[in-house]
């Protein structure tokens, strides 16, 4: 093994400086010059030492780069494809975020320049902990909308693909505590039983059961099953008599539960030890009505696309109301829905097309906003994940053409409309059911664009997605699927002006892939002869 130059020069002073100087040496007696025998011995053992840890540094430096570098030629031969899989996406954001942190602080015992300095220059562009946070929510909203349970996530099972990414104890336990700190326990409890799961099989792990056992047992006190919270903490105290916390829990969850049998005269029946599965609690209420009619129509569920109503669709050739620039090569249309219409423009989009869209856009996308109702001001907000970025026909000439291509086709000017917005949903990226007209309560919210309400939405599909992410209407039971290339049309106002509330929609959380659309929202002013207004509120 070769030294730094550095650590030699102190290894021979700390040498030095424990042996007596070479002028000395004759008047030192035979004893003493044993005991000189006896510190050389001493000094060669604390040189094999630090020999041996600096080995033991550089091997498992080693065991990372080798774990990383297969890891990064697969995910490099196909980053797109790779990402595609949420699990590969999370635990990317995992490493970049807390394992290379670890790396770092490993080779900082021994600083390398090089690394570090590399590190640095790096480091700006890491996901931070929000990320990491945000990567591991979107699994469990995944997990949600699709019913899939934490075993099928850790194996790599998604609708029907079999992927080598799998999430380890340490992965599992890591989801089950974000779920714990943000006081959502009943993904914590389904996280902290497939760490459990999958310790108990042998599978090892940083982590120790009764780490695990602890945030599952309170966690499943917070869900109101007692009786199973004593159960685990009564497993935990078994392992660990002495835990801060396990006694004092199992004391207070014991005297909870008997009060609670007294008060309904009924006795004690201990807890199943079986693993606790996917549908044991019921997930919490939230902020949104139609939950579970949204997420049943994500997974192809409850739709309302009778053989009647199928049969009332067509397909045709769409000359844009004999436009010159499409009467030697019309659009092809087909119907989705009848009634709100909603058709489908196949091969709107080129592949050279998309692709210039995408490059234009990807230096400029940014977490996506909403429109708060109140104040008209843009903001973020947890009900839409995903990026998006604006897009002018000045940037260049292929947004020009599709601005025109839009107008030709649907008739509406499109010089009142907004911007063509880029948006990529990436891991478990969504946006919950919505309108994009403004309604009455807010009928602020796009006077400053001076253009009136948003008549019209025209939405570009530019990839096929996997699995997931649909746009689904709640209100009427739709669910359309992206396919590359094709956009779909609808109008969000009556010709009277008044809001069409059966339009409201949604974004199916992406499942496997990555979605990318670009849409563009049609106003009113410019339209008034284009669209002239009807006689009554529904025309």
């Amino acid at each position: 093994m070769v030294l730094d130059g550095g650590k030699c020069t102190l290894l021979m002073v700390l040498i030095l400086s424990s042996v007596t100087p070479l002028t000395h040496l004759q008047y030192l007696s035979a004893g003493q010059m044993t005991d000189l025998i006896y510190t050389e011995k001493e000094l060669v053992q604390s040189l094999r030492e630090y020999i041996k840890a600096e080995e033991s540094k550089l091997a498992a430096v080693k065991s990372w780069a080798n774990k990383l570098d297969a890891l990064t030629r697969l995910s490099t031969s196909d980053p797109e494809g790779y990402l595609a899989h949420p699990v590969n996406a999370y635990k990317l954001m995992k490493r970049l975020n807390t394992e290379w942190t670890e790396l770092e602080s490993l080779v900082l015992q021994n600083p390398s320049d090089g690394f570090i300095s590399n590190m640095s220059t790096h480091r700006q562009y890491f996901p931070d902990e929000e990320d990491e946070t945000g990567a591991a929510k979107a699994l469990m909203r995944l997990q949600d909308t699709y019913q899939l349970d934490s075993e099928a996530f850790s194996k790599g099972k998604l609708s029907g693909l079999h992927s080598s990414a799998l999430l380890t104890v340490d992965d599992c336990f890591d989801m089950g505590k974000t779920a714990y700190n943000d006081a959502d326990y009943y993904h914590a409890v389904l996280w902290m039983q497939q760490a459990l799961k999958q310790l108990d099989a042998g599978e090892e792990a940083v982590v120790t059961k009764a780490d695990i056992l602890d945030y599952l047992s309170y966690s499943v006190y917070q869900m109101g099953d007692l009786p199973r919270a004593i159960e685990l903490t009564r497993r935990l105290v078994a392992i660990d008599a002495s835990h801060q916390r396990a006694g004092g829990n199992l004391r207070y969850f014991e005297r909870l539960l008997f009060k609670q049998l007294n008060e309904m005269n009924q006795t004690y029946e201990p807890a199943s030890e079986e693993p606790i599965q996917l549908g044991t609690y019921s997930r919490p209420k939230d902020h949104l009505p139609e939950r579970e009619a949204y997420e049943a129509l994500c997974r192809g569920e409850g739709l309302q696309m009778t053989e009647a109503r199928r049969s009332r669709l067509f397909c045709r050739y769409h000359n844009g109301y004999m436009n010159p620039r499409l009467l030697l090569k019309p659009m092809k249309e087909e119907d989705e829905w009848d009634s709100p219409h909603i058709v489908r423009y196949l091969d709107i989009l080129s592949h050279g097309e998309i692709q210039k869209i995408k490059e234009l856009a990807k230096p400029r996308l940014a977490r996506a906003t909403v429109r708060d109702p109140k104040t008209g001001v843009l903001t973020t907000a947890n009900y839409r994940v995903s990026k998006s970025a604006w897009l002018e026909g000045e940037d260049d000439p292929v947004i020009e053409r599709v601005n025109q291509r839009i107008e030709d086709i649907t008739g509406l000017t499109v010089t009142t409309a907004e911007l063509l917005q880029v948006a990529n949903y990436g891991v478990g990226g969504q946006y919950e059911p919505h309108y994009d007209f403004s309604r009455k309560d807010e009928p602020d919210a796009f006077k400053r664009l001076g253009t009136g309400n948003r008549v019209a939405t025209f939405l570009n599909y530019m990839s096929d997605v996997e699995a997931g992410g649909a746009t689904v209407f709640p209100d009427f039971g739709a669910a359309i699927w992206p396919r590359k290339g094709t956009a779909v049309f609808w109008y969000n106002l009556f010709k009277s002006g008044e809001g069409d509330y059966r339009t409201r929609h949604a974004a199916c959380p992406v499942l496997v892939g990555s979605k990318w659309v670009s849409n563009k929202w049609i106003h009113e002013r410019g339209q008034e002869f284009r669209r002239p207004c009807g006689l009554t509120e529904v025309d």
